[in-house]
């Protein structure tokens, strides 16, 4: 059985950084496109970084140049590096295993789910 597991995220003032990891168990990450997701108050869950099997990383433009996400598939894991946060970057943070290779930003396309953690940036 797979299950990903969430650790880091919390609070942090606008400016502040977060490091948000991502432990995957159950199956080996090296054949799988894992993908960072938020949902903010009041709008859908959006990809913000996916990191396919192949190496690279895409990046929402909301994002960019603020956040890197990376993989190590040796230890299974995921990490988001947020920095310089905004208080509009306040939400759930969730990473996903999609049980392909090929990499999508549309969470129905993902089956596995870590926890979710709450962000929250104050101004």
């Amino acid at each position: 059985q797979v299950q990903l597991v969430e650790s880091g995220g919390g609070s942090v003032q606008a400016g502040g950084s977060l490091r948000r990891s991502c432990a995957v168990y159950g199956e080996t990450l090296v054949t799988a496109c894992m993908v960072w997701f938020r949902q903010v108050p009041g709008k859908e869950r959006e990809g913000i970084s996916s990191l396919p099997p192949t190496g690279g990383m895409t990046i929402n433009d909301s994002v960019k140049g603020r956040f890197t996400a990376s993989r190590d598939d040796a230890k299974n894991m995921v990490y988001l590096q947020m920095n310089s946060l905004k208080p509009e970057d306040t939400g759930m943070y969730y990473c996903a295993r999609r049980v392909t290779w090929v990499c999508s930003s549309r969470p129905g396309d993902f089956a596995y789910w870590g926890q979710g953690t709450q962000v929250t940036v104050s101004s």
